[in-house]
């Protein structure tokens, strides 16, 4: 996950550079014709650019571009308005960016001013947020505030604070619209160089808010631990086999406390359809692909077409000794008349439970030419990892785990790519565990808390992560069809197994989910269609007493509650928590915010706090909205790794999916801690329900 609004911040507070359209090194060579647009020298326009891919948007945030609107899509294709002089727009046209409509031009105000100034009305401005904190001994200050003017997207606003010395300053918020819908006015968390005692706003059009006084945030902190009091289990990345070695280590050291849950469906396992390209993909080449998995002995059979040197000659196959030999067509002077269209027709026809075969793109009916043997392959370069279907496994620990006890669920990985969260929920079993004998506290929640730990939702994925492709996010089953299977998307196939649950799904017109099988928010085919999510509900379903649940992602740090999806029209979200679920949500929020940070400082910031749908973006057909509107679960989400503050560029940096180890063990720490307040929170829920 990346968070979907930072770059709107940052380009509002840059200017475009001569760098920004710089292409990357393996780009295609830029056209030279003249663009349609052009500008008289000093001259500025404000006009609307068809940009190549979302790479060139990147690098022009990145570079500060004056971007005047929110970039949008239209068939495909990124739009972005641009504020830019005659040199930016040659610089760009040069890149591979399409002027398309010339909005405006700098000289075209002097027409349009009236012939008098009137006052604008001026709008009401209302503080949202309004929080302060300390982390490594430097104060931050983050703040939303909202206007009345909701349809004006040319109000500014500016925040001014004050600290308890009488020092002032000030920073000017950036609109946020959400599916088209106006939200509010935010920035980035402000150092600032003490507490803050007042903030006010201040907007473009007249507006002024009431003078607020920002809250400390989160306002809570865990109880503290005990001398001797044990953690740091944790020593490196852990893949998918290290994990179910250390369930099975604890399930032995620990027989009285532990039990270990087989999951009821197994994983694909980490395997794939053999493939090879029977031809050459530049010229002319069919896509042979095994049926069976390629651990089935179809990894290394050979495929090859023969010019069978005699006239009119039908098209043939035999399949004999592990080699599929297609002998082509000839007309009457012994000439090969097969096209790709003809081979691939008749590999599939002949072989259907052996082998399908699809024509290479841009193949389309060329002469298929006599190939020598090639071998299929499933493409997957872990050597020492199972192929076998995956078990996958939870731990229960507990003093007593009949039922009794009000059950926390904190399951992690269902995306691949997210190495450190398996670190997280193995670090609660491991403090759990270990700190039982020694720390009463501990020990009181262990009696009273049925946990349920699941540390890798996602083998299959998380395999490939490891040995294939790092950017892995979904699982290893490929729905694709047709053309689709080319093994040049190999890194592109798989299902997102936290868009495939049943509330708020795309299959019900949520947003955030994909039915492109290449997309990285694809599906599935139908809702649950996964063995990885189907795991996730069986069981919670199978275990009632469980009623509080933590599904645990990276990076960015946010800390998330239903509902977690919209449709897009009127952006309208899932039904929202009552007013005492709200409250319980924020309430708890707090708490385990506060344990966080109680590690080393970090702090998730107020505005990263909240439901999904508000925070980060729609994300249709997750767990979490399953696990609470259908099981009555409140169910929470973390996104591990938050921004780290560089002092230096006093800017807000991001840690990755994968980040060094160090930071990753770090976060491991510090959000182990978050899940065993949440523990504690559950426990505190028995306790009232009792008394």
């Amino acid at each position: 996950m990346s968070s979907r609004a930072r770059w709107a911040a940052t380009a509002a507070a840059l200017t475009l550079g001569a760098a920004l359209a710089a292409p990357p090194a393996n780009a295609e060579p830029a056209a030279t014709a003249a663009p349609a647009i052009s500008l008289s020298a000093g001259e500025h326009a404000l006009i609307r650019f068809r940009l190549p891919d979302q790479a060139t948007l990147d690098r022009l945030v990145a570079s500060g571009a004056d971007l005047a609107a929110r970039p949008r899509t239209d068939s495909g294709a990124v739009l972005a308005d641009l504020v830019v002089d005659d040199a930016q727009l040659r610089t760009l046209t040069a890149s591979g960016a399409v002027p398309v409509q010339l909005i405006e031009r700098e000289s075209d105000a002097a027409a349009r001013k009236p012939a008098g100034i009137t006052r604008l009305q001026a709008d009401t401005l209302q503080f949202l947020q309004a929080y302060w904190w300390t982390t490594n001994g430097k104060t931050f200050l983050q703040t939303q505030v909202a206007t009345t003017a909701t349809d004006d997207p040319d109000v500014e606003i500016t925040v001014t604070w004050k600290t308890a010395d009488g020092t002032t300053g000030t920073y000017p918020l950036v609109r946020f619209e959400d599916s088209g819908e106006y939200q509010y006015h935010y920035a980035l968390p402000q150092p600032l160089p003490g507490k803050p005692v007042t903030v006010t706003a201040s907007s473009s059009l007249g507006g002024t808010s009431r003078a607020v006084t920002p809250a400390t945030w989160p306002g809570a902190t865990p109880p503290p631990t005990p001398a001797g009091y044990q953690k740091d289990f944790i020593a490196a990345y852990m893949t998918p086999a290290d994990i179910a070695a250390r369930i099975k280590r604890l399930a032995r050291q620990y027989p009285k406390l532990v039990d270990v849950i087989n999951l009821p469906n197994k994983t694909q396992g980490y395997r794939r359809n053999a493939v090879a390209y029977l031809g050459d993909p530049a010229v002319a080449a069919v896509v042979v692909e095994s049926v069976k998995f390629g651990d089935q002995s179809m990894n290394g059979v050979q495929v090859r077409t023969v010019d069978p040197g005699a006239p009119n000659r039908a098209l043939s196959a035999s399949y004999a000794d592990r080699v599929l030999t297609v002998r082509l067509a000839t007309d009457g002077a012994g000439k090969t008349i097969s096209t790709t269209d003809d081979v691939a027709a008749f590999i599939s026809a002949k072989y259907p439970q052996r082998f399908r075969a699809v024509v290479e793109t841009g193949s389309a009916g060329l002469p298929m030419p006599a190939v020598a043997p090639v071998r299929l392959d499933d493409g997957l370069k872990g050597t020492e990892v199972s192929q076998k279907p995956w078990t996958v496994q939870a731990l229960r620990i507990g003093k007593v785990r009949d039922g009794s006890k009000i059950g926390v669920l904190a399951y992690s990985q269902e995306h691949a790519r997210e190495w450190a969260t398996p670190l997280v929920t193995l670090e609660l079993a491991e403090r759990l565990l270990a700190n039982y004998a020694t720390d009463p506290a501990t020990r009181e929640l262990v009696d009273n808390v049925d946990v349920f730990v699941v540390p890798t939702v996602n083998p299959d994925g998380a395999n490939y992560s490891f040995n294939d492709f790092n950017f892995q996010r979904k699982n290893l089953v490929n729905h694709c069809t047709g053309a689709n299977r080319d093994p040049r998307y190999r890194d592109s196939w798989g299902v997102d197994v936290n868009r495939n649950y049943t509330v708020g799904s795309y299959f019900d017109g949520y947003v955030g989910g994909s039915a492109n099988c290449l997309s990285g928010t694809y599906a599935g085919t139908a809702e649950l269609s996964e063995a990885e999510s189907s795991n996730v509900i069986a069981l919670a379903s199978a275990h009632p007493n469980i009623r509080f649940a933590m599904n645990v992602h990276s990076y960015g740090g946010y800390f998330m509650w239903p509902p977690g999806s919209y449709k897009a029209e009127g952006r309208v979200t899932l039904p929202r928590p009552t007013i005492d679920e709200s409250k319980f949500f924020l309430d708890s929020a707090r708490r385990i915010v506060g344990a966080i940070a109680a590690e080393r400082g970090t702090v998730t910031w107020p505005a990263y706090t909240g439901p999904v749908a508000d925070v980060l973006y729609s994300a249709a057909g997750n767990s979490a909205d399953q696990l609470y509107y259908e099981l009555g679960i409140d169910a929470w989400d973390f996104e591990v790794g938050n921004d780290r503050w560089n002092e230096a560029t006093q800017e807000w940096e991001g840690v990755g999916f994968q980040p060094p180890f160090d930071e990753a063990h770090a976060e491991a720490q510090e959000y182990a801690g978050g899940l065993v307040e949440l523990v504690r929170v559950a426990k505190n829920a028995q306790d009232q329900a009792g008394s």
